[in-house]
């Protein structure tokens, strides 16, 4: 049962409705994680901000989408993993990529090791090794893509967590349990 009330986009006024209306037009559809932050428009426009701003970085929508598999597998939100996985099939993940993305690697070497520092970064809470930073360069990455590597785990973790703590209705197909 949710424990945060979702706000129906058909009858959001005010501020609420322009950002619900943003995330239609982006999105074709209002998902409930959407309609959950919008009880604190303050809380939707953040999420909306920063998911925004990372669309223009360094990194390719595909990773992008195994950084937040990676890491939603990390911190345990079913909601964000099936959204997240079906998000990935449109851009054109196999499921095998996908499921390789939620356990924290990929068979292209330069992304595994992406996904590997995105982990690390979890488990440690920032608190990396000069080693962890050093094995990203070392794979051909500078700084722009660790500085947003950084920026998707925040942005996920904060999903992550927003859904855990709502326990919001999925909507959309619902991911897997892995097998270990």
């Amino acid at each position: 049962m949710e424990r945060i009330v979702p706000v129906d986009p058909q009858t959001a006024q005010g501020h609420t409705k322009e950002l619900l209306d943003i995330v239609k037009t982006k999105m074709g559809l209002v998902p409930n994680m959407t309609r959950a932050m919008a009880v604190s428009p303050a809380v939707l426009e953040a999420y909306l901000g920063i998911s925004g701003a990372l669309t223009h970085g360094v990194l390719p929508p595909k990773v992008r989408e195994q950084l937040a598999l990676d890491v939603g597998e990390a911190n345990h939100c079913d909601y964000c993993l099936s959204a997240h996985s079906a998000i990935a099939r449109h851009h054109g993940l196999s499921e095998s990529v996908v499921l390789d993305s939620r356990k924290g690697q990929s068979t292209d070497p330069k992304t595994d090791v992406l996904l590997r520092f995105a982990r690390t970064v979890v488990e440690k809470r920032g608190m990396v090794a000069d080693a962890d930073v050093a094995a990203v360069r070392e794979a051909g990455f500078g700084d722009a893509e660790i500085a947003e590597v950084v920026a998707h785990v925040a942005l996920n973790t904060f999903t992550n967590y927003f859904n855990n703590v709502a326990a919001t209705t999925i909507d959309f197909p619902k991911a897997p349990a892995l097998s270990e």
